[in-house]
């Protein structure tokens, strides 16, 4: 699975600065001025997880391979973008294609650095950029009202979500069956998306949390506070000196993991592993499904023939692995179980397929 996250907000509130910082480079162009970023930048970047890491200074393999999340620094926003303003036409554009949003809102003031709307207000701002997500699903959705008479289903669909629209509501809360969601996906509406919010605050606000911004991130639904412009300035450090950083500042770790953290959560993915020895091609790696997939689903991301080929599927939690310090003394405990293809798979299964042939 190919989790992909887009990064929006109105321009300047720092969205380049914090995929650079995400990805470890200075891929992104960062300007002073609307518009530095035209066309989006893409990087994929590794889910922090301590399991995974525990369970590979454990089996010593070869490689190790974390579950990881695409984010996409998208062209920014103005108002009047459902129109074409802007960059209005590509922003929107690009969004349709990510899993998940990852809204940018500006908390930090820096004369520098001009802001489009000419003040600094990250609830204003979030509304800006919502009314036109909502404004171009409308679009879309009249568009579909139009057309397509004859299906019975996607009508009344596009009836209830046109509904939700004009009462202001975002379409990832409406309730719909499988048949509804089948009827109006093509349509890839925007604001059916998962959204959380990066409150972008100065290094100041970041080292003391006053009281105004906690106030201000409880306003924003899923909101991770995070200081863009100092995880840019990081990446220039070792892992051990950045760590050592946000300890004196008295950081609980780094706010990009809880960023990626945050979207992973937000489109209910869970994490399983599998485990190679030792020996040349050896592996341990970490695979994300969506909550509620089966024994059968999991073998089918390891490999694409394994769900044709399944027979069973062989089970233990990553914490009793690590107990009984590896799959065979596990086994010779009685903790390794067999389950069939049925098995809801759970976060932090250790899994080995069995397939014929």
């Amino acid at each position: 699975m190919s989790l992909s996250v887009g990064i929006v907000g109105l321009p300047n509130v720092g969205k380049s600065t914090l995929f650079n910082a995400l990805v470890s480079s200075r891929q992104a162009p960062v300007g002073i001025h609307p518009f530095t970023t035209v066309k989006p930048n893409t990087g994929v970047v590794r889910l922090a997880d301590t399991r995974l890491e525990r369970l590979s200074k454990l089996i010593k393999p070869a490689k190790t391979t974390p579950a990881t999340v695409t984010f996409i620094d998208i062209a920014g926003l103005v108002k009047g973008a459902h129109k074409g303003e802007g960059l209005g036409n590509e922003f929107l554009a690009h969004i349709r294609d990510v899993d998940a949003i990852c809204h940018v809102v500006r908390e930090f003031d820096d004369t520098s650095v001009a802001h489009v709307m000419g003040s600094v207000s990250p609830l204003r701002d979030r509304d800006v950029v919502r009314t036109e997500l909502t404004l171009k699903d409308l679009e879309t959705l009249e568009r579909a009202r139009e057309g397509k008479k004859s299906e019975p289903v996607l009508q009344a669909s596009v009836e209830k979500l046109v509904a939700a629209l004009n009462e202001d509501t975002p379409l990832s809360s409406v309730d719909l069956n499988k048949e509804e969601r089948e009827a109006v996906h093509h349509l890839h509406l925007l604001t059916a998306k998962p959204v959380f919010y990066v409150l972008n605050v100065s290094e100041e606000d970041l080292e003391e949390l006053k009281g105004e911004v906690k106030q201000l991130a409880g306003k924003l639904e899923n909101s991770v506070v995070v200081c863009a412009k100092l995880e840019e300035e990081l990446i220039d450090f070792p892992e051990d000196e950045r760590a050592v950083y946000r300890h004196e500042m008295g950081l609980r770790g780094s706010g990009l993991d809880r960023m990626i953290a945050k979207a992973y959560a937000l489109l209910r993915l869970l994490t399983f592993y599998t485990v190679k020895g030792a020996e040349a091609g050896g592996e341990v790696r970490a695979w994300p499904v969506p909550a509620g997939s089966t024994a059968l689903n999991a073998s089918g991301r390891v490999h694409s023939d394994f769900s044709r080929r399944f027979i069973t599927a062989e089970v233990i939690g990553v914490e009793q692995l690590l107990k009984y310090e590896g799959w065979k003394q596990a086994k010779e405990k009685g903790r390794v179980r067999t389950e069939g293809r049925d098995y809801m798979v759970q976060d932090g299964d250790v899994i080995e397929f069995r397939v014929s042939g």
